[in-house]
């Protein structure tokens, strides 16, 4: 029988779901201890009178930029644009409460995401290509951007989600700390693709609560066929940022609702053929990590974009594919799985029935 996507997501559910629901030790771990006078950090951060150097820090480097790896070294406030095509100011493609974001970010009022255009990255399988490829949203100054925060936290939206920022940064700091003087009480979520220079991140302490990074590929030479020519260096700069992330922010955080208030996520989707590596992706996370950090792998890999011409990567992935995943993090120790999929998993599980 062929594997039509529906025979695939009938397999997957019954056998997904009776693995992951049936204590495969992959079980989301209880909250943390929550003391609501340490979040957001970066409210600190201003009554110290640091944020404000860290955002002219931050700003000098679009002089010359070195925002991510690529270290383009174009002047953007001279309106020189380096691999990214991303202008001195920010470019939003849209905000507002999203609820298909991790169920510890969503909560009742949703996660308030805000999707930057552009990205330092060229997937070749990418699903938001038109916006990260193609740049398309509008210009926006420091202080538009930071009434967008306050919108979205006028809104019940339970933090700040912060979509492709790495090639922004500055302009969202600066934004920020515009916004902390407008009200702003919520968690900053940083939603990076990982690919990022740690001393970058390390100019992120204190500010960022939540780390929400894509770890994507584990083997350099997928890396450079899959994102871009000479993007070898992918996993070793994911990864030393990733554990900085860590360093910082720790282990994720909820508070007596269940919702994110800081800490690490990280995300990981499964792709076919194993070509993302996802058995080298769970060990490499319990060894670096922690076997309590909250992982999110994705079952979700569609064929977007130009990832047709590509022939391991032309098709969806299989229910065994998905399933062995989830078997490779059970023995791996990890404890802190998300739970989306697995409601997923029971809702077609029982549409199937």
């Amino acid at each position: 029988m062929s594997l039509t996507r529906r025979n695939f997501l009938k397999s997957t559910l019954f056998s997904a779901a009776a693995l992951l629901l049936k204590g495969t030790g992959c079980q989301a771990k209880p909250a943390k201890e929550h003391n609501s006078s340490l979040y957001p950090s970066y409210k600190k951060l201003e009554a110290e009178g640091k944020l404000k150097e860290r955002i002219e820090l931050a700003y000098e480097k679009l002089r010359s930029c070195d925002l991510c790896p690529h270290r383009c070294g174009v002047d953007r406030s001279k309106g020189q644009k380096g691999f990214c095509n991303a202008p001195y100011r920010a470019v939003v493609h849209s905000y507002s409460p999203h609820y298909g974001e991790e169920l510890p970010l969503v909560g009742n009022g949703g996660s308030g995401t805000i999707f930057f255009s552009n990205c330092n990255l060229r997937c070749v399988f990418c699903q938001n290509w038109p916006i990260a490829h193609e740049g398309r949203g509008r210009q926006v100054s420091d202080e538009e951007l930071a009434d967008m925060m306050i919108a979205l936290q006028r809104r019940g939206c339970h933090n700040i989600n912060v979509v492709t920022p790495t090639h922004v940064m500055p302009n969202i700091l600066a934004a920020l700390r515009i916004a902390i003087k407008k009200g702003l009480n919520i968690p900053l979520c940083y939603n990076t693709g990982g690919y990022e220079l740690k001393e970058n991140i390390e100019l992120l302490d204190g500010i960022a609560d939540i780390y929400l990074p894509d770890l994507k590929f584990m083997d350099g030479d997928k890396a450079d066929k899959y994102i871009f020519t000479g993007s070898r260096d992918y996993p070793e700069m994911a990864q030393e940022s990733i554990i900085e992330m860590h360093r910082q922010t720790e282990d994720l955080v909820t508070n007596d609702r269940d919702i994110a208030v800081r800490g690490l996520m990280v995300r990981h989707l499964v792709m076919p053929n194993r070509v993302s590596g996802t058995k080298e992706f769970v060990r490499w996370v319990a060894e670096n990590l922690s076997k309590e950090t909250y992982v999110n792998i994705m079952s979700q890999y569609r064929v977007e974009h130009r990832a047709f011409e590509y022939d391991k990567i032309s098709r969806a992935i299989t229910a065994d594919e998905f399933i062995e995943s989830i078997r490779w993090a059970k023995e791996a120790g990890l404890t802190n799985l998300d739970r989306r999929s697995v409601s997923r998993l029971e809702m077609f599980r029982r549409m199937f029935r």
